[in-house]
């Protein structure tokens, strides 16, 4: 079976409560994003899969794209584990990232 990513089902594999302005924004991000449907799917078991190190994708508020953020307050040992997996998740699915500086948050910005 093929997981067609919409907004709706975005938001709900986020844990976001539908609401009309989350599925503008959702909509946004998914135009933004280049070739948002060649690794959508891959994001909710990317999600799934951080959150055993206290991180998970989200909506930005700051910007048009999905962000990946992880709590700064974590050990060290955790923030390497995350920054490791977000690298290998984005080198195996040629998905190109934004790392803000001096923060655990990176933008999904789309493919390379």
């Amino acid at each position: 079976m093929q997981l067609e990513v919409s907004p709706e089902v975005l938001l709900s594999q986020l844990g976001y409560t539908k609401s009309d302005s989350a599925l503008k924004q959702a909509q946004t991000i998914m135009k933004q994003t280049k070739e948002f449907d060649k690794f959508s799917k891959h994001i909710i078991s990317l999600n799934d899969n951080l959150k055993k190190m206290n991180a998970y994708v989200a909506l930005s508020n700051s910007s048009e794209y999905l962000k990946i953020k992880c709590d700064e307050n974590d050990a060290d040992e955790i923030l390497e584990e995350f920054h490791d997996y977000v690298n290998q998740w984005a080198e195996k699915y040629n998905v190109d990232l934004q790392k803000l500086d001096k923060k655990e948050v990176y933008y999904i910005l789309g493919t390379k």
